[in-house]
């Protein structure tokens, strides 16, 4: 093939072009982005899990080149709900010298449809798609191709028609973050409007994004990942999931915080670490978990969700969003007297009561692609700007 006066040159993909990722496994088909190394992998076998985790939110290929076209061929998969409109395609996000100029999206991929009246989930193989960017300016550039936040995605070529070399890096420093489906941008527009991409170029910061859907549980093997990763910013983002599964009392909840924090400090004594609280979300404000999807919602076509606990439960140590709030708070001045590298941010200063009225969450659980851009832009004068616990002189 040709494009002009070049041909194209096929690039090998591996972790030197990549970032966001742990780690890269060869599936057979292509290369698997993982935000999860295959330790942590193999200590839990839930689904949930492993599709977030292999959904790439913010990873992207990097590199620098005065290439004018450039092609990907991927392979994704998507996950299709009976009954309920099926999501648009997964956007990957162009970006040269900071600056987003390109977007767009694969066709073909594997196809997963999900029954959830009947509780069948059945999967369909499809073909590799290829992304195709062009008219590109041919000067040398650093270009990032950020991957869908919500589709997981085997990358198998990388063509241009110019050499592509490794991007050196500037020395920014790294934010490695944890948190829930929120996190990791459910809702959000693409990969790099999602609130924690948002706050990150804000802030001028390389993301490692950890933010998984519905798994954002205290699980021990997170907390090593976290430990073992060389980064210079952690932040936790801790509360919606435990809610909405229902999965401990208040008894588990306070140790498994502590732990996990131990855990991370095993590995980043000094590192400055941010626990921040859940955002707002009535229905599971002062009503426990576990959280459900909307029957008759569904009934309409529409994902909606809702809490199905008793407030009552409060009373026996069911966790809800208000009750955890004041936890972490205690829990972090309690660990911050002997570390002063610990700090908490309330989530209702991200998005509150008032922020539901302006920008209501659509689904009663995720904010949206404006949402996103709101919390992300509070995220980074809160905590990259002066005075915020991320302050970069």
């Amino acid at each position: 093939m040709t494009n002009g006066q070049h041909a194209w040159l096929t690039t090998p993909i591996s972790l030197e072009l990549l970032r966001g990722a742990l780690e890269l496994e060869q599936t057979g088909r292509g290369l698997m982005p993982h935000r999860l190394p295959a330790r942590a992998r193999a200590q839990c076998t839930d689904p949930q899990l492993a599709m977030a985790e292999s959904q790439p939110s913010g990873v992207r290929l990097v590199f620098r080149t005065e290439a004018t076209a450039i092609e990907i061929d991927v392979l994704p998969t998507r996950y299709v709900y009976v009954g309920v409109p099926p999501r648009p395609a997964g956007v990957y996000d162009l970006l040269i010298d900071g600056q987003l100029v390109r977007q767009g999206s694969a066709a073909g991929g594997d196809i997963t449809t999900i029954d959830m009246a009947a509780g069948t989930v059945s999967k369909e193989s499809g073909p590799v798609g290829t992304i195709h960017f062009s008219d590109l300016p041919g000067y040398d550039k650093k270009v990032e191709i950020w991957l869908p936040h919500n589709e997981i995605t085997e990358l198998v070529a990388l063509r241009s028609n110019a050499r592509i070399n490794p991007d050196a890096g500037d020395g920014r420093k790294v934010w490695l973050h944890h948190g829930s489906s929120i996190s990791q941008g459910s809702n959000g527009d693409s990969p790099t409007a999602i609130w924690p991409a948002l706050a990150a170029s804000h802030g001028n910061v390389e993301l490692i994004n950890l933010g998984f859907g519905g798994s954002a549980l205290l699980d021990p093997f997170t907390a090593r990942a976290m430990r073992d990763t060389p980064v210079h910013l952690i932040s936790l983002k801790i509360g919606i999931n435990l809610v909405n599964t229902d999965l401990m009392r208040l008894r588990a909840f306070t140790p498994a915080v502590h732990g996990f924090l131990d855990t991370i400090r095993d590995g980043h004594p000094t590192t400055p670490l941010l626990v921040v609280s859940p955002l707002y979300c009535p229905i599971h404000e002062d009503t426990p978990g576990p959280g459900a999807f909307d029957q008759s919602a569904l009934a309409a076509g529409k994902v909606s969700f809702r809490a199905t606990g008793d407030p009552a439960g409060r009373a026996a140590g069911k966790l809800t969003l208000t009750v955890i709030r004041e936890e972490l708070r205690r829990i972090v001045e309690q660990r911050a007297a002997n570390d002063p590298h610990l700090h908490y941010l309330d989530g209702l200063a991200l998005y509150g009561q008032q922020d539901f009225a302006d920008l209501p969450l659509p689904d009663q659980l995720h904010p949206d692609g404006r949402a996103h851009r709101r919390i992300g832009e509070r995220f980074a004068g809160l905590v990259f700007g002066r005075g915020g616990p991320f302050f970069v002189e």
